[in-house]
């Protein structure tokens, strides 16, 4: 199971939010860049990069430090927020992302998300976040009638590398993953599922990773906190 060590972008910084909310941020660190490569040094295989100002704005805002992250790092990135078309889509990899995750279009415009699956061929994910079973759209501020199984059921045959599932309602709150959701999500798709939102201990890994099905997991605020130790992490994934 890979662990994605997660910069969160708000305003050039490196924050965590509580439950998404934009008025709840904690700055971790003001050079993104340089919090990217501390992960790096610790031994981390991907990193996980979340525009939040671009989420809401529908368009990329914190290029600039995506940029320099995707310069002074090694290492596979993925990025979300904001990624709503084609030239978007492209400009990213061109630049040097390894995968782009779409969330809002996956609800509002699936094929885009089916074109772009096809145009680049793993490097394209679904984000889904979803509060009490239901998708919520543009930075989590917009909740739909769609729901998640049924929308990660409708990507089977689109060829996307991957599905991110978030809790938003665990996210930042350090108070565990939804194991069972994930799990459940996890085995009712054949697209790997990566965890994200609430992911705050070395048990909290080990316990997803038990499932054996869930090929991932995002974590943030643990481990700016220190709640998780990176490298004893990667270690213990590896070694399990």
């Amino acid at each position: 199971m890979i662990l994605y060590p997660a910069i969160d972008l708000k305003d050039g910084q490196a924050v965590r939010l509580v439950h998404g909310d934009m008025e709840q941020s904690t700055v971790f660190n003001d050079d993104p860049a340089a919090q990217a490569q501390a992960f790096v040094d610790a031994g981390c295989k991907w990193l996980h990069l979340v525009d939040l100002n671009g989420a809401f704005a529908g368009a990329p805002v914190n290029a600039a430090p995506v940029e320099a992250i995707l310069k002074r790092c090694k290492v596979p990135a993925q990025l979300g927020g904001g990624i709503r078309d084609m030239a978007t889509i492209e400009a990213w990899l061109d630049k040097g992302l390894a995968r782009v995750i779409l969330g809002t279009v996956a609800v509002e415009n699936p094929d885009l998300v089916r074109e772009a699956a096809r145009a680049f061929p793993n490097q394209v994910a679904v984000g889904i976040d979803a509060r009490n079973g239901r998708v919520a759209t543009k930075g989590w501020a917009e909740e739909t009638d769609v729901m998640v199984t049924d929308l990660a059921k409708s990507f089977e045959d689109a060829g996307v590398a991957a599905i991110i599932y978030t809790d938003i309602m665990r996210d930042g709150a350090m108070g565990g993953p939804n194991i069972d959701a994930t799990a459940d999500l996890a085995r009712a798709v054949s697209i790997p599922v990566i965890a994200s939102g609430g992911v705050s201990s070395l048990a909290d890994l080990q316990a997803l990773k038990a499932t054996k099905v869930i090929s991932g997991a995002i974590s943030g605020r643990a481990l700016y906190d220190g709640a998780i130790d990176l490298k004893a992490a990667l270690a213990a994934l590896d070694q399990d």
